[in-house]
């Protein structure tokens, strides 16, 4: 009897706290943010440690640019489980992204820890391509003086090569365009198409003949054969 007392008086908040959750993930992909911020928020009060609840109110900062609230829902998640690399990968994304809004001074105290946190990411998950393609930006983009090298960058990118064809032929690409070597990324993006004929590999190399090489009958054909398909 008293097992029966205590599942009717439990049962109904229970399902009321994963109704919460529920109706967050369904705003969420909606991309109704605000609205599934709310029902998370909710659902965490009761469940402090759920580590999904919170990496979607972290993804949810993170859409909104609330850099700060973004890193200390990834840094929860990190203290909650220190063995996942998505989460210093997310936390690395977002201290990153307020690095880059912030003024450089204070920028450059923080470039280590992003740094950190991407390398982490690929220890714990030595075939974490996202990581692999942030430390490619971050390389590429940082002046030599405070740590940016184009060896390291090209480093990730033949990692990726190994892991992904694709994503290694397009990172590569990605490098050679940000130095404004066009002929060399060409090869590179037509290469990725050839790879694996990706919708991102297509756009890659028509943006790249439509904005950089100012070839836009070029582009054209590029987005008319991959329609074609």
């Amino acid at each position: 009897m008293k097992h029966f007392v205590y599942l009717m008086v439990f049962l109904p908040i229970i399902a009321w706290s994963q109704s919460n959750f529920d109706k967050g993930v369904k705003l969420f992909k909606e991309e109704k943010w605000a609205q599934a911020e709310a029902f998370f928020e909710l659902f965490l009060n009761e469940n402090p440690n759920h580590l999904k609840a919170i990496e979607y109110l972290g993804d949810i900062a993170g859409k909104n640019k609330s850099w700060d609230k973004a890193i200390g829902y990834y840094k929860r998640l990190k203290q909650l489980k220190t063995n996942e690399a998505d989460y210093y990968y997310k936390y690395g994304g977002a201290l990153g992204m307020k690095a880059k809004e912030s003024s450089k001074f204070k920028a450059l105290g923080m470039i280590s820890e992003v740094k950190d946190s991407f390398e982490k990411a690929i220890i714990l998950d030595p075939k974490h391509i996202e990581s692999r393609w942030a430390l490619i930006e971050l390389y590429i983009q940082l002046p030599g003086i405070v740590g940016g090298s184009e060896a390291k960058a090209i480093q990730y990118s033949n990692e990726l090569l190994r892991l992904s064809p694709v994503d290694g032929y397009l990172s590569r690409g990605h490098i050679e365009e940000y130095f404004k070597r066009y002929t060399l990324a060409e090869q590179q993006y037509n290469k990725a198409i050839i790879e694996g004929g990706s919708k991102k590999s297509y756009q890659k190399l028509a943006n790249l003949y439509k904005n950089k090489m100012k070839e836009p009958e070029k582009a054209k054909k590029v987005l008319e054969s991959y329609n074609n398909r």
